[in-house]
């Protein structure tokens, strides 16, 4: 979980919003980007790191969310993320939508998570739930996990190292000086790492140094009680040495941050240096911004009631979660919400199956992601220079993957399976889409000398009133099967006939050598 952007205020050096523009036709999307400006040589040198084409041709990644709260495995299920954020409620997080966060919701009495512990557990302490966890690591099998993950056509996977509860998942060498034993003695993240990359993709860990509940426990319910909650004193050389230590023995090829970062940014441009020396193809994504003085406001009153404020404003206007800018990153990473037009930038959406991440037993099934909405919104994305990072929250009690996301997983592999063509290192057109004439949603990528043109429902005759014909054109199915096609006032008007009409939806048409028509 991140904060909104208005809060970026209370740190150093962050960017102001990037203002959406549309692109030019099968043009880099990152090729113009210019990043704010510095004078600090380190910096300098950090930007000069271009995202890696692996990470841009992937367009689909898988997030594992699995840490001791999987075993209780419940948050209340009547409102999302973006209705916590926007509530106004002094507690809100308190009854938070995600499961990871059981143990601070069990610190406000009256919530949904502590009064469900009560009737279920009694008094029992959070840390105990680890002992249970660690029990089900016998049925864990990595290898399955890793052929489910790469059946869907992800090419790189991030697991959660350590969440805000503070428990590694690696034998770590980094005693927790508050915690001492906090951590599995068993290696989980280098097993799913090995496994992972056997099976072809890329592995990344997950690592949250902006809260660790061991060393500041506080109860959360509001962005200002979060701020105040990143802890200093002895945690960020904790956490530095932590992340120097995965980087050191597992390699990640992405390394992925939350929250903030709890030191200043002096100190974590020589981190991102070694990272880089280690893996010079590595992404790093937008969760780090430095900690700065200001931050330290959040004890006063007014200070807490405008960031609240602000937090509130931006939440409603982005319908989710987008983190500020900070000085240095590589990918964008909104959370439960997309942007509306391309972005310059690579970016991919964080999100899971139902509104968690974690494990939700209570989740109903209406509370998961349909086919419909789960293919389109991943189409949107990537129309826009975007992934998908995806998320699986396996079951605590026994490593198990639940059977609903098992579905949706194999919903991705089955359709990415039949038009990874018109997916797979593309990248946006001129425009992300529109609709065809007849209202069905279009979205566009495009390679060399192809526009692909992906339709949200299935039928006999599209019309494309983005496309124009040139004298050269040619439009066929993903397979290469010609398709008859005009030009009519509308657009381009494509016969699908009945070998579209049954192809599952949404379909994706090649289209060489056409132009755009005027918007």
């Amino acid at each position: 979980m991140w904060f909104p952007k208005r809060t970026a205020a209370f740190w150093p050096l962050a960017a102001s919003d990037q203002r959406h523009r549309i692109l030019g036709r099968r043009r880099d999307p990152t090729a113009t980007f210019t990043p704010m400006a510095t004078r600090n040589p380190a910096l300098k040198a950090l930007r000069r790191h271009e995202v890696p084409a692996w990470w841009r041709d992937a367009k689909l990644g898988i997030f594992v969310h699995w840490t001791p709260a999987s075993v209780p495995g419940f948050a209340p299920v009547d409102g999302d993320v973006g209705d916590m954020l926007t509530s106004g409620d002094p507690e809100a997080m308190g009854w938070s939508p995600y499961t990871e966060w059981y143990e601070n919701s069990l610190r406000f009495p009256n919530s949904p998570v502590a009064r469900h512990h009560r009737e279920m557990y009694g008094d029992r302490d959070y840390r105990t739930f680890v002992a249970d966890w660690e029990a089900g690591l016998a049925s864990w099998d990595p290898d399955e996990w890793a052929a489910t993950f790469a059946a869907t056509g992800a090419r790189y996977v991030v697991l959660v190292s350590k969440h805000h509860d503070g428990y590694c998942l690696w034998p770590t060498t980094v005693a927790n000086p508050r915690r001492p034993g906090w951590n599995c003695a068993r290696d989980v993240v280098g097993e799913l790492g090995e496994a992972v990359r056997a099976h072809g993709m890329r592995f990344g860990v997950y690592y949250s140094g902006g809260l660790d509940w061991t060393f500041d426990d506080r109860p959360m319910g509001t962005l200002s009680d979060m701020i105040r909650a990143i802890p200093r004193g002895d945690y960020p050389a904790y956490a530095a040495a932590q992340v120097r230590e995965l980087i050191a023995r597992y390699r990640p090829s992405v390394l992925w941050n939350d929250i903030a970062w709890p030191a200043e940014g002096k100190e974590l441009w020589p981190l991102f240096r070694e990272y880089y020396d280690a893996v010079p193809d590595g992404v790093v994504n937008d969760r780090w911004m430095p900690w700065n003085p200001l931050a330290g406001a959040m004890r006063f009153g007014p200070a807490r009631k405008v960031v609240d404020a602000g937090a509130r404003k931006q939440a409603t206007r982005d319908a989710g979660l987008i983190p500020p800018e900070p000085p240095f990153y590589d990918v964008r990473t909104p959370e439960y919400t997309s942007f509306p037009d391309i972005q310059r930038r690579p970016w991919e959406c964080v999100r899971g199956m139902d509104q968690s991440f974690g494990y939700n037993a209570a989740s109903r099934p209406e509370d998961f992601l349909t086919r419909d909405d789960l293919l389109w919104s991943f189409v949107d994305m990537v129309s826009k220079n975007g992934n998908l990072l995806l998320n699986v929250g396996p079951r605590g009690v026994d490593a198990q993957i639940p059977d609903e996301q098992r579905e949706r997983l194999a919903w991705l592999g089955e359709w990415f399976g039949a038009n990874e063509a018109a997916v797979r290192a593309t990248r946006p057109w001129v425009r992300p889409g529109s609709t065809t004439a007849d209202g069905a949603g279009v979205r566009y990528t495009a390679t060399d000398e192809t526009v692909y043109a992906i339709v949200e429902r299935e039928a006999a005759v599209v019309t494309l009133s983005d496309l124009d014909a040139t004298a050269t054109t040619s439009v066929t199915d993903v397979d290469g099967a010609p398709l008859a096609w005009t030009v009519t006032a509308a657009g381009l008007r494509v016969e699908l006939g009945s070998g579209g009409a049954a192809r599952s939806a949404p379909v994706a048409l090649a289209c060489r050598d056409v132009v755009a028509r005027p918007a």
